[in-house]
């Protein structure tokens, strides 16, 4: 049995849908080609917006107790369509937005942001933690790392982490610091491992110090703290530990992305917001998600998930993403070495016996 074939096993034994029951695949599936599209990632987007609000309305009422929902609103789709989802549960005034810049964010996280919560009739406040990560050293400790490589860098210039091109050939594991300097001159330069580490490690303080935040307006008002990621983040690790990865609950990380796009639309999320690149809006220099951690842009991306998922032929995915089998497959052993590699993001604290 090929690599493929023992993650499509590995995929298939722990299948899931959306609703969390096991899918029924048919024998011969991995063998089916041209009846694949997009189209399988479609949904009944108000059918799908009210289970979850209930599913919502539910967990924090009555399992948490809490009484209401605090949201970090960052302009982006994922956490705009969980504030909305928020406010069919709750009301908008049981939920609260948090936006929280800092100087390396772009101005348009926190104009969409107020937009959104506008859009609501949510409350939100604005803290901008820049200070914080100033004194706890993130920015300091980051340019640090950055300097064992470009020794001038400091201030006036730019930084960004980005993956090699896999689908040229050049693998998933090759990791770029992209930096530039204040005259616009831009180098690519080719990470060792510490210096990797230590700027990720910096840089990790400020999903931490936002989740900080969250957690401190969730306590005043006795509310819960909603986490936004979606399927294709929460299945390959994309995100910190005790970071963006903590809270509460999280009420669209069985969706893909194509689909909170389309509860987004229903929602009434604002097309400016809906038209926005996804991106990681952590680096000074611009960045997109797929530059930064996927493979693919997310529509190709949800379909080669998906794929592996329900066992879907290479080939088929292929078609459906306008890509080839064997690019496919390299997306595939991508997927399956960032869930090897971000297992432990998902574990809770470890004990050497259970404490009852």
């Amino acid at each position: 049995m090929s690599r493929v074939e023992k993650t499509f096993e590995q995929a298939m034994n722990n299948l899931k849908t959306i609703s969390g029951e096991a899918i029924p695949v048919a024998p011969d599936a991995r063998g089916r080609v041209g009846d694949f599209s997009a189209d399988a990632l479609r949904l009944d987007a108000a059918a799908e917006a009210d289970r979850i609000a209930g599913a919502v309305r539910e967990q924090i009422l009555k399992h948490l107790r809490r009484r209401g929902a605090v949201v970090g609103l960052s302009g982006g789709i994922d956490s705009s369509v969980s504030a909305a989802l928020c406010v069919e549960a709750l009301g908008a005034k049981s939920v609260l937005a948090v936006l929280m810049p800092e100087k390396d964010s772009d101005s348009d996280s926190l104009r969409l942001g107020r937009l959104m919560a506008e859009t609501l009739g949510i409350a939100h406040v604005v803290e901008d933690i820049a200070p914080m990560l100033d004194a706890a050293g993130c920015y300091a400790r980051r340019d640090e790392f950055i300097r064992r490589l470009v020794p001038g860098f400091g201030p006036g210039w730019g930084c960004k982490v980005a993956i090699a091109n896999p689908l040229a050939g050049e693998g998933f594991s090759l990791t770029m610091l992209v930096v530039q300097s204040p005259d616009g001159r831009q180098q690519k330069l080719r990470m060792p491992l510490d210096v990797y580490l230590g700027v990720v490690a910096a840089t990790n303080m400020k999903q931490r110090t936002r989740k900080q935040i969250e957690y401190y307006h969730a306590d005043r008002l006795n509310y819960a703290v909603i986490g936004t990621p979606n399927r294709l983040e929460y299945d390959q690790g994309f995100f910190v530990k005790n970071g963006d990865g903590a809270a509460d609950l999280k009420p669209i990380a069985h969706l893909y992305k194509s689909q909170v796009y389309a509860l987004a639309a229903h929602l009434g999320v604002p097309n400016e917001i809906r038209r926005r690149p996804p991106t990681t809006d952590t680096w000074s220099l611009s960045q997109s998600q797929e530059e930064f951690y996927f493979s693919l842009p997310y529509r190709e991306m949800d379909l080669c998930l998906f794929g592996l998922n329900h066992g879907i032929a290479a080939e088929a995915v292929a078609q459906a993403a306008g890509l080839t089998a064997e690019q496919v497959e390299r997306v595939w052993r991508d997927i399956a070495s960032k869930r090897r590699t971000t297992a432990y993001l998902h574990e809770p604290p470890l004990l050497v016996e259970p404490v009852r």
